[in-house]
């Protein structure tokens, strides 16, 4: 049924790191010759969505920026909104159009997500089927040779039951096109410190949990897929010398900055041995300021190299050749 997707053999893992540092500079270059100069060579740029039927404003400076970048470097668009903006019904139209035309203003992207992390109730308020029926409708309107369209779910709140259902809604719909050419996944770990191969019941898919990722998706659709890890990350408890960079306060568990590293070559390396699997992305490019967000970057607040950088760097070489 599902007549697009042919693995063929295993390619070169792409590795890059979620990024909106891009858009928000005037010199969107100087950021890209920065993560190159770090070995990043991928990124993931988020264009929020919150029911405009086409990008105005600040919005089309920022895809403007993201096209310069995208002309140097391998762009992955992500559009997307939360809960409350979630597409069901006569805004499914509205929100494919509105992908349609960032595309066109960003031409050289190399992929784009259709939504984020569509198994939680943080960004998505509907049902697996009416995400089915988005990910056909903006399939239609914006697949073209070269540009790969995503799903993404993430690895709590029961993906593979999601997926089974989106599965059943595509066989129920008698459509014969695919819904996306390769299945996005957010492979997070359960908790702080756990190794990146760590296996979990269901309910819950991380990275050691490859097997029973591949298992659904063919069940759900019947062919075997190609999935992207697009996002990933381990915190780093902020060393005192640079809380002055940061603010409020941590509400999470973490990890030191020597363990985050060796958790990021470990899941870059078991990612490059994944047969299946096209791109991993670290979550993120440089910490966030707010304690209460993500402190998983390469990058300390302050312009500040992390153990992180040099882990990075030796994992993506070695699984350029593949599986080390």
């Amino acid at each position: 049924m599902w007549l697009a997707l042919r693995p063929g053999p295993p390619a070169r893992l792409l590795v890059g790191v979620d990024d909106d540092t891009l858009k928000w500079t005037a010199d969107p270059l100087g950021v890209v010759r920065w993560q190159q100069a770090l070995g990043v060579t991928a990124v993931r740029v988020w264009a929020p969505w919150h029911g405009e039927a086409r990008p105005t404003g600040a919005a089309l400076t920022e895809l403007a920026r993201t096209e310069q970048a995208a002309q140097r470097t391998t762009v992955v668009l992500a559009v997307f909104g939360f809960a409350r903006d979630t597409p069901t019904g006569g805004r499914q139209a509205r929100f494919c159009g509105y992908v349609r035309r960032a595309l066109a203003l960003v031409p050289d992207a190399r992929a784009v997500v259709i939504w984020n992390e569509a198994n939680s109730r943080t960004y998505w308020n509907g049902t697996p089927a009416q995400y089915e029926a988005l990910l056909a409708r903006c399939y239609d309107m914006v697949h073209r040779r070269g540009l790969t369209v995503l799903d993404s779910t993430a690895s709590a709140h029961a993906p593979e039951a999601f997926l089974s259902a989106v599965g059943r809604a595509y066989r129920a719909s008698g459509r014969m096109r695919p819904l996306v050419d390769a299945f996005g996944h957010n492979p997070y770990p359960a908790s702080a410190g756990e190794a990146p191969a760590a296996a979990h019941a269901a309910g819950f898919i991380g990275e050691g949990d490859y097997a029973r990722l591949v298992d659904v998706l063919r069940s759900a659709f019947g062919q075997a897929p190609q999935i992207w890890y697009l996002e990933d990350g381990f915190q780093s408890a902020v060393p005192t010398r640079l809380r002055s960079h940061y603010f409020g306060r941590e509400n999470v568990r973490t990890v030191s900055a020597a363990q985050q590293a060796a958790d990021l070559g470990d899941a870059i390396r078991l990612a490059a041995c994944q047969p299946d699997v096209r791109a991993f992305f670290n979550f993120e490019l440089v910490d966030e300021t707010r304690l209460a967000g993500w402190q998983s970057g390469l990058i300390w607040r302050g312009v500040h190299r992390k153990p992180a950088v040099r882990a990075f760097q030796l994992a993506l070489r070695r699984a350029a050749s593949g599986c080390p």
